[in-house]
């Protein structure tokens, strides 16, 4: 429908004559009048009476009129939420995350930028580290966060920071009094580790095999929830990195001290989202918080207990 044709009629109808029409949009009489008629010819319907000095619609005049209404508060609801969402007083935002980032820095990550954007709604999916690439690589989330690297070229790692893997056990725990934990001290505890599956676990196998100490746990699992309340509870100890205990060390709960091997792989945390996808808005902002809080990260944690 032809957007000019359609105001002038609006106008023209609005002010009951083309004549005030043409006064208030600067354009001849004549012009409005073609134009009407255009718009009648391509409807296939007349929308004024002829004949009449003053604008009266017909049936089909009144449809138009209340249709260019309605496309007139449509884009102004438009431009009003894109200027709420500009200005970050509304917007979405999904992030896919593995188990390990839940609670900790990730949650004063979200819980800052949510009370200085209180109208920012936030979708959080916890996955494996395979379907949070995935779930990025689809655009089913704006940006995800792992542990390791990630090696799909259609990812881009926007923030990366080592994790050392730590050795995690009860305040009252005997391992709680070593300043580091060699593999043998390790061996002698009572153990919660992760499923071979898991880069966690590959890389104590690999230190394992190097020093040939074997660690045989009690317990075994896919969860690091598990992990973590099985040290929490007080007979296990377990090795995680320290991102994954920030909370129950802030609480208390939990202490964390070094694993003393030399060559022992770090873990990394990795901040993704999909290449060539353009981010805006609060996905844009929220992903910048968080890249910011990851780079920082060695400064801000390595070393605390």
């Amino acid at each position: 429908m032809q957007g000019n044709a359609l105001y002038y009629f609006h106008e023209a109808a609005r002010l009951g004559s083309m004549r005030l029409a043409s006064d208030k949009i600067g354009v001849a009489v004549s012009s409005i009048s073609r134009q009407i008629a255009q718009l009648e010819r391509d409807m296939g319907v007349a929308l004024i009476e002829r004949g009449r000095r003053s604008i009266r619609m017909t049936e089909a005049g009144q449809l138009a009129y209340e249709y260019y209404q309605g496309c007139v508060a449509n884009e102004e609801a438009f431009m009003n939420r894109l200027h709420e969402h500009r200005q970050m007083k509304a917007g979405k935002v999904s992030i896919a995350v593995g188990e390990g980032f839940l609670g900790g820095f990730f949650s004063k990550v979200l819980e800052e930028f949510q009370g200085q954007h209180p109208g920012i709604a936030a979708s959080v999916s916890v996955q494996s580290t395979t379907e949070i690439v995935r779930a990025v690589l689809d655009d089913n989330a704006h940006f995800g966060l792992i542990f390791n690297d990630c090696a799909e070229p259609k990812i881009r790692v926007r923030a990366v920071a080592a994790q050392p893997l730590m050795v995690v056990c009860a305040p009252d725990h005997p391992a709680a009094r070593l300043k580091s934990v060699s593999l043998p001290q390790l061996s002698a505890f009572d153990l919660c580790l992760p499923d071979i599956g898991l880069r966690i676990r590959q890389i104590l196998r690999e230190a394992e095999r190097r020093e040939q100490v074997w660690l045989e746990p009690a317990l075994t699992t896919t969860s690091l929830y598990v992990m973590r309340e099985a040290a929490r509870a007080g007979r296990m100890v377990t090795v995680l990195p320290r991102i994954a205990v920030t909370s129950e060390l802030e609480e208390g709960t939990l202490v964390v001290r070094p694993l003393n091997e030399a060559n022992l792989e770090d873990t990394t945390i990795s901040l993704i989202h999909r290449l060539g996808r353009q981010l805006d808005g609060a996905p844009a902002r929220l992903l910048a918080a968080f890249e910011t809080r990851i780079k920082g990260w060695n400064e801000t944690e390595t070393g605390r207990d």
